[in-house]
């Protein structure tokens, strides 16, 4: 008997769901900074699949070297085994960009993963159990990295999670001293990203890499959101000149295929290798097709502007602090969070921009705001047509407000 469900209906049926306020747009392609639906609407993507297609849609360097890597070999054997060219090339790309001291990668399947291995490895160098992680923190919904994070409305449905993980506050200097010699690792976001764009200062970075030193803790940074360009430069924590122990990579690494990344120090990661043997193990991580896309997406990364970026940025953040609805703009490179008077404002917004050819997204658990992160490609003509369609919206729920 044929099936007469529609694809709205099929999507709701037979996918899993992650909330009942799905966006329902059924996609037919995308190509630079648009979606297009099968109903031939297109859509300014200002989301970039949340921090994930920061060199826009189908970039042709990409889908050349997926082609080229379909046409050579799929996976062909469990990570770490088989010289292959597309994980290397990836790896030495990546490590091209980075301080000497992040000179090696593990890759994984995704940002979650990345943490998961980040938290084996702070335990195993160091040989003590005790994690410590920041309110306001999201680090991923494993077991391990929704443990790191501090919204404790999504963690109890599934507690008991990991022991011995504590919290200390964000940009608070005082609360290092709960860092000592029992703490395997420091796991900070070096931009909030749930939280609302929340950077970690300079001062309170510094601070936080000597008490690490002193106390023989692992720094790991997550940059799985903010990383890759995202932040206005190749990676967030340049902004303060401080270099992590560990560094976990996910969303915009594949250039919109799906890969998470641990980076470390050869000496490191190589404690993975013995004592015990195989002490992580991924069978599709360094997949050779994903490696192949991020190779040529860091190429990409490599050619953007990011005075451009920057400028285009602080034109975007300006026009939008000219609407009176807009409380607080917290802008870094092209992560924006745009406070407003409350989460049924910011809901409107986000649908009404969406019916305009527009997509804006939340934030998971600051939902007074809504988050902005288009593509590095954006152009100052589509920066200025996005805050044609936003103040737009603006405007007149300003007005329906005040009748």
């Amino acid at each position: 008997m044929k099936n007469t469900l529609s694809s709205t209906e099929k999507f709701k049926q037979f996918q899993g769901q992650t909330s009942p306020f799905p966006f329902l747009i059924e996609v037919d392609y995308a190509k630079g900074n648009y979606i297009y639906d099968k109903q031939g609407k297109s859509y300014l993507d200002m989301i970039a699949g949340v921090a994930v297609n920061n060199i826009g849609h189908n970039h042709p360097e990409v889908v050349k070297a997926l082609k080229g890597q379909i046409d050579r070999h799929l996976h062909v054997m469990v990570y770490g085994e088989f010289i292959q060219d597309a994980p290397l090339e990836m790896a030495e790309q990546l490590t091209a960009i980075l301080p000497d001291s992040l000179n090696s990668v593990y890759a994984v399947n995704s940002g979650t993963e990345a943490n998961e291995a980040a938290i084996k490895l702070a335990k195993r160098v160091t040989e003590r159990r005790e994690i410590i992680s920041c309110y306001g923190a999201y680090h991923g919904s494993t077991n391990g990295s929704l443990s790191l994070s501090s919204k404790e409305i999504k963690k109890k449905p599934f507690e008991p999670l990991l022991p011995e993980v504590n919290f200390i506050r964000h940009n608070v200097i005082e609360d290092l001293e709960l860092i000592t010699d029992k703490t395997a690792g420091v796991f900070i976001e070096t931009i909030q990203g749930d939280a609302g764009v929340r950077q970690a200062s300079t001062e309170y970075l510094t601070a936080l890499r000597k008490r690490c030193d002193k106390t023989g803790t692992q720094l790991i940074f997550d940059e799985i959101q903010c990383g890759l360009g995202r932040a206005g430069k190749n990676f967030a924590f340049e902004h303060a000149g401080i270099v992590p122990d560990i560094l976990t990579l996910g969303k915009a690494l594949g250039g919109g295929m799906p890969i998470g990344a641990l980076v470390s120090s050869k000496d490191k990661l190589d404690l993975f290798s013995h004592d015990p043997i195989l002490g992580h193990i991924t069978t599709f991580g360094g997949h050779p097709v994903v490696c192949a896309a991020a190779a040529a997406g860091l190429k990409v990364l490599s050619e953007i502007d990011y005075d451009e970026v920057n400028r285009i940025g602080q034109f975007i953040e300006d026009e939008l602090l000219k609407q009176k609805l807009v409380k607080e703009v917290r802008r870094i490179g092209f992560m924006f969070a745009i406070d407003m008077e409350n989460a049924e404002i910011v809901n409107e917004i986000v649908m009404k921009c969406m019916e305009r050819g527009l997509i804006s997204f939340w934030f998971l658990s600051h939902p007074e705001s809504f988050r902005l992160s288009p593509p590095l490609t954006l152009s100052f003509e589509e920066a200025e047509k996005a805050i044609e369609i936003i103040l737009e919206v603006m405007s007149m729920l300003n007005y329906e407000a005040n009748r």
